[in-house]
């Protein structure tokens, strides 16, 4: 197994003005046994980074290394890497057995040791039972196991997986986000894994690239990218997002303090604070972002408020959607601009259009956007 790094790699489609960079100079450094995410909307440039990587794309510049080792130009061959397609890609003829011993075949192991490589990665994955079938007599969920299967056996340096689950039916695609990562992250192999699904992103990744016109805009663990996205573009793709300009406050011509560290932000629709680093200095225009879970939502007046730092924000219910283990609410804030609130349902209790309630917001809750 191995780390993978990218230096300034690209991929120019076109020339003169027609150009189109598809992926434009990559930088990028994934750890050695790191179940890795490329995430972004389609078009981003993702598919076309993966597939340099395996090396079925010649990269139009950069430079590509497995460990200290550059593979930019080599073969996919001698790559030694794996891929699990959005299609599966199974040989319709061959069994599910001779699908998994595909891989040891061509990189020259003898009969037991294709063997033994299948038996244990079918095992892996509880297809052991099924050796002899065709894969048209699969299931969809079943083809995946398979499919993973039949690249692990490979034993490769690094595995590479171009939106396995998306053709899966939402049901099972839950079901095999946690077995998928815990069945990659067993083998130790290096994974690299593009999706344009937030949330399987979130559930899965070690680490997370988010692409955007064929440039990373943000590299993090799950939680970093989700609670202090690095741009608007961002806050506004990895979950949901609400938005509000404001200025940093001014006291004595210094931005004033409050409650352990948190800054206060002057707002359209009055103080919130934020604890986020990135606030900047006193006066300076910045972007608060507030993510829908992180509001409370309480009927008006006067209620206790434990966090000092906690800002209270009046507005008035627009819609309420049930949506099983929670409820979202549309709110409309005192300038006309609406918010999305979401809050577990209470089967005794919800708050109906019309009705004045009270969003309250914790300093901890209030990203700052970066210009």
């Amino acid at each position: 197994m191995t780390g993978i790094r990218l230096d300034n790699m690209a991929k120019v489609y076109g020339s003169g003005g027609s150009a189109v960079r598809a992926v434009d100079d990559v930088n990028l450094s994934i750890e050695t046994g790191e179940f890795f995410f490329l995430l972004g909307p389609s078009g981003c440039g993702k598919t076309t980074l993966l597939r340099m990587i395996a090396g079925l794309i010649d990269p139009t510049g950069g430079r590509l290394l497995f460990g200290e080792r550059d593979v930019t130009h080599l073969s996919v061959e001698d790559r030694q890497t794996a891929m699990v397609f959005q299609n599966y890609a199974l040989w319709p003829h061959m069994s599910v057995w001779a699908n998994v011993e595909f891989g040891p075949k061509m990189r020259g192991k003898n009969a037991d040791q294709r063997r033994a490589l299948a038996g244990e990665n079918l095992a892996r994955v509880e297809m052991q039972d099924f050796g002899r079938r065709k894969p048209n007599q699969l299931s969809g969920g079943q083809q995946q196991r398979v499919a993973l299967a039949r690249a692990l056996a490979a034993q490769p340096q690094c595995l590479l997986l171009d939106e396995p689950l998306s053709n899966l039916d939402a049901r099972l695609r839950l079901h095999m986000r946690g077995q998928l990562r815990q069945m990659v992250k067993s083998t130790g192999t290096t994974a690299v894994y593009v999706t344009h699904d937030q949330k399987e992103a979130l559930s899965m990744a070690d680490r997370i690239a988010v692409m955007n016109g064929g440039k990373i805009v943000q590299v993090g663990a799950p939680e970093q990218v989700y609670n202090r996205p690095a741009n608007r573009f961002v806050a506004d793709f990895v979950g949901e997002a609400n938005f509000i300009e404001g200025k940093v406050a001014l006291e004595g011509g210094k931005a004033r303090d409050f409650a352990g560290g948190a800054r206060r932000i002057d707002t359209p629709v009055g103080t919130l604070f934020t604890a986020d680093e990135r606030c900047g200095p006193a006066g300076s225009k910045i972007t608060c972002c507030i993510r829908p879970e992180r509001v409370g939502l309480s009927a008006t007046g006067p209620t206790p408020q434990a966090d000092p730092a906690a800002a209270a924000v009046p507005a008035t219910v627009v819609s309420s959607t049930y949506l099983g283990e929670i409820r979202q609410y549309l709110c409309r804030l005192g300038t006309g601009d609406t918010w999305r609130i979401s809050s577990l349902a209470d089967r005794n209790k919800a708050f109906d259009a019309g009705t004045p309630v009270m969003l309250r917001i914790a300093a901890s809750d209030v990203a700052v956007i970066p210009d």
